[in-house]
């Protein structure tokens, strides 16, 4: 059974012990606190009592979990969580994303964000689009059984931007994820608001046409910065010059080379880039 809670929840074995721990809590606490409110009113456990009682911490349980996720660190878990029950309760639809990951290399950060999304109720990655057919993100794509697109130059600059082959896989959100080729207006206005990138630098340094990879960590070492980091950011019609949405940063110390900054700023990547798109598409 918590295999497979584990598994649908997509957590770490530290994270399931937490959210268990908050729900065990947040139930145990809510019933002490519809105890104590209805010895307040002197009432006895007849059948009153537990008419009262039972709306009572049904109320009182999802504050208590809530309170109870903060210092345990859950609160973005339980608050989804909520969200998802009382859509359920409602009887809302659930609003599903979708997800095209655009990548030109191996795919380390596309490979982080399927196993984020893998049992997700509401995302999901339905499409891996490259630009090179030997790209390893492919492998990754195969292995987790999602469709892949290779796109042409031609088509993606002065056709229609594969528009029309997105729509068909009922791609509602793009992810750039080392992803070479600057993205056409004709995508991007097809998709407003919804094409986001990482870039392996803070920007507005470091970055712009020819900024990628050992490029950006050879020049955050030429002149001799402190720290560097990760950006997060919608995309424009510009190269890396669309509104910031995360950034996190990492020391640089004197003695990196740009394989050792490269690891820094791949550990941030992997560390943020799934938990930041999953809190932007659960905040739409």
């Amino acid at each position: 059974m918590f295999n497979r809670l584990k598994e649908k929840w997509n957590v770490s074995w530290l994270q399931f012990t937490l959210i268990f721990c908050t729900f065990a809590l947040g139930g145990s606490s809510c019933a002490r606190l519809g105890s104590y409110f209805l010895n307040l009113l002197n009432l006895e456990k007849s059948l009153l009592y537990y008419i009262i009682y039972i709306p009572l911490i049904t109320i009182l349980w999802p504050a208590c979990v809530l309170l109870i996720s903060i210092p345990l660190g859950q609160f973005s878990f339980f608050k989804n969580y909520l969200q998802r029950v009382w859509s359920k309760m409602k009887g809302e639809k659930q609003n599903i994303h979708y997800l095209a990951i655009f990548a030109s290399g191996a795919g380390s950060n596309a490979a982080k964000i399927i196993e984020r999304f893998k049992n997700h109720s509401t995302i999901k990655v339905c499409l891996i689009v490259s630009n090179k057919k030997e790209a390893g993100v492919l492998k990754i794509a195969e292995q987790n059984q999602i469709p892949t697109l290779i796109i042409e130059k031609e088509q993606f600059f002065s056709g229609d931007a594969y528009v029309a082959a997105l729509q068909k896989h009922k791609v509602s959100f793009i992810v750039l994820a080392g992803f070479l080729w600057k993205v056409p207006e004709k995508l991007i206005t097809a998709f407003p608001n919804k094409i986001i990138n990482i870039h392996p630098a803070l920007l507005p340094k470091y970055g712009g046409k020819g900024m990628y990879g050992h490029f950006v960590h050879e020049a955050v070492i030429e002149h001799k910065e402190k720290e560097s980091g990760i950006t997060i950011h919608y995309v424009n019609e510009k190269y890396d010059e669309g509104k910031h949405i995360f950034q996190a940063t990492c020391h640089v110390e004197a003695t990196d080379t740009p394989e050792q900054l490269a690891e820094k700023i791949h550990l941030l990547e992997h560390r943020h880039f799934p938990e930041q798109i999953e809190k932007l598409l659960t905040d739409i």
